[in-house]
């Protein structure tokens, strides 16, 4: 047995479509394959034999095309693909990689066939892993912008254990010890697959029904009644359907050559059945062929036009089936199922007479310490969304305030201009009317001169200003926004109705992970820093231009002029004269 096989259990599972994909990989298959987590579902057990031989019933093969590029949902997907499509270049190390079994692989065994390999796909592996490492530095780089601008300290030895796949001390060359780190990641990180989904399914599960609880909270006495007596209703009408067999016991499988092979139930022949559901004729059951065989055993429990059957409920059902019978037919633990493993089966006691079958609704997904401490958690994500929606609409009012400030500095500045222009063409008027002296003429253009350079200095001020609020706005508007997201999560984690579970799809087992992202703020959206502020010393008072109002020439003279005729005295002769002129001036 390969990795070829071993592969395509992954693919069919991630990428249904390509159910006999691994036809067109070799090593490619192999690798990634023996990473894969979910074991098959297998059947098996023991039977009477029959006299007809119906081995000749086979399928046909199918010949179909690989996909160019098939994801195994790794970080470093593209990575290992393409060093596993160099390395299966090499004839020697793919000689070795068919005659290595999966536990020498995982040992690292397969890793020191490394130092054999030709020159030229050494060469290729080195550029490979050089163009790895530049991909890795600019992501941690990435992250590490990101952080510090939050202000949060970056744990530099927490980013380097997402990159365990590859020796980076040395990333120049490829080495024995990057392919053995590879196939150690990959099958680690694939293996978790199934424990990953089985945690998901909790929080699932926790989820509805604390939304259930929460919507109870929101009604009053009678209606309470009435809701629990449906919910009830419900899980007794859940609850009753047929008997579900064993899965990979004789009564199940026997089910499956009746229903779907419309064979009689008396001849049932294992090796028969075994080719029968061997859809692709490679000598082994991959996952989708085994979870195949417990579609009719789900159906007799979960119905999608019911309302008290739940899909997402019904694929965590097949991802049990699928472990137990696993774990009872492989014996090598290759994630797959051979015809020899599968009649070796079909010889057990369990096979004949199987213990009963514990549906979900029979075992609580989540235990009552676990339910706290899920609402728990809860209550602090909900106080933590609550203490940031007060914190951004403090900071939104302090936006919206120096907006004010803002549109105050506008008005000033267009005041100050009209003011220059007015001051402009009072000297225009005076140069066409000649009322003044040359040396009055100097001295007003040196004030008007100063005046200029003072409002001009200022026009400065207040437009850099305004370019700052005028910033400070576009970070008001996308905190805005994301105060709107804060507002709509809190309101979710507070809605009465009842989730609607993921669409999912009912042949294949995949179950969208949730994602738990927490809720940081979004790039760019960080929290104004206190050196932003405008002080407000520096502003003028709101509302109140600054007026800057210079005598026309003369006119303090007159003032003074005013003064002494108001004390009584006369004016000596030549001011008299001087006092006509100025009432000439129009």
């Amino acid at each position: 047995m390969t990795f070829h096989h071993l592969l395509t259990s992954e693919l069919n599972k991630r990428h249904p479509d390509s159910h006999t994909a691994h036809k067109m990989l070799t090593m490619k298959g192999l690798f990634t394959g023996c990473l894969i987590v979910p074991c098959l579902l297998l059947l098996g057990s023991e039977a009477v034999p029959i006299s007809i031989d119906k081995t000749k019933v086979k399928a046909p093969e199918e010949t179909v095309e690989a996909p160019q590029s098939v994801d195994t949902g790794l970080h470093y997907d593209r990575y290992l693909r393409e060093v596993i499509d160099y390395l299966e270049k090499d004839q020697h190390f793919r000689e070795k990689l068919h005659n290595t079994d999966m536990e020498d692989i995982k040992q690292g065994k397969l890793a020191k066939e490394l130092d054999f390999v030709s020159h030229h796909v050494r060469t290729k592996l080195d550029e490979l892993k050089r163009q790895e490492v530049s991909r890795l530095r600019t992501l941690i780089k990435a992250k590490q912008d990101m952080e510090e601008g939050k202000g949060i300290a970056v744990d530099h030895q927490a980013l380097l254990k997402q990159f365990e796949y590859l020796n980076h001390m040395n990333p120049h060359t490829f080495e024995v010890d990057d392919l053995d780190r590879l196939i150690k990641s990959a099958t680690s990180d694939l293996e978790n697959f199934d424990k990953e989904r089985h945690e998901e399914f909790k929080r699932y599960e926790m989820m509805k029904e604390h939304e259930r609880q929460e919507h109870l909270k929101t009604l009053d006495e009678e209606a309470r009644r009435r809701e629990e007596e449906h919910y009830e209703e419900m899980r007794k009408k859940h609850a009753d359907h047929p008997k579900v067999n064993h899965p990979g016991s004789q009564n199940q499988l026997k089910e499956v050559w009746e229903d779907k092979d419309g064979l009689d139930p008396d001849d049932f022949d294992p090796k028969t059945f075994f080719n029968l559901h061997d859809s692709n004729g490679d000598g082994f059951f991959d996952e989708q062929e085994l979870e195949a065989l417990f579609t009719k055993e789900l159906e007799k429990i979960y119905d999608p036009t019911n309302e008290e059957d739940d899909m997402v409920e019904m694929e965590e059902e097949r991802l049990r089936m699928r472990e137990h019978v696993m774990n009872e037919v492989d014996a090598n633990k290759d994630r797959l199922v051979s015809l020899d493993e599968f009649l070796v089966a079909t010889k057990k006691k369990e096979f004949l007479e199987p213990d009963s079958w514990e549906t979900l609704e029979q075992n609580q997904a989540y235990t009552d310490e676990e339910m706290r401490e899920f609402e728990a958690q809860l209550s602090m994500q909900e106080e933590e969304l609550s203490l940031k929606a007060q914190d951004l609409q403090q900071q939104r009012a302090e936006l919206e305030r120096q907006q004010e400030q803002l549109n105050a500095q506008k008005q000033e500045l267009q005041q100050a201009v009209e003011h220059m222009e007015k001051l402009k063409q009072t000297q225009r008027t005076l140069e066409q009317n000649q009322a003044y002296t040359d040396e009055e003429m100097r001295e007003f253009e040196a004030q008007l001169s100063m005046q200029e350079e003072e409002l001009s200095l200022k026009a400065q001020d207040l437009q850099q200003q305004r370019a700052e609020l005028e910033r400070q706005q576009e970070q008001l508007n996308a905190q805005k926004q994301e105060l709107q997201q804060a507002v709509e999560h809190m309101e979710k984690l507070k809605q009465t109705q009842r989730v609607e579970p993921p669409e999912v799809q009912v042949a294949g087992n995949d179950v969208p992970f949730a994602q738990d992202q927490g809720h940081p703020l979004p790039p760019g959206h960080a929290e104004l820093p206190p050196d932003h502020a405008i002080p407000h010393q520096e502003l003028p008072q709101r509302g109140q231009p600054q007026e800057f109002n210079p005598a026309p020439p003369g006119h303090n003279q007159l003032h003074q002029v005013a003064e002494h005729l108001a004390e009584g005295h006369h004016l000596p002769q030549g001011e008299q004269h001087h006092l006509q002129e100025h009432n000439a001036i129009p």
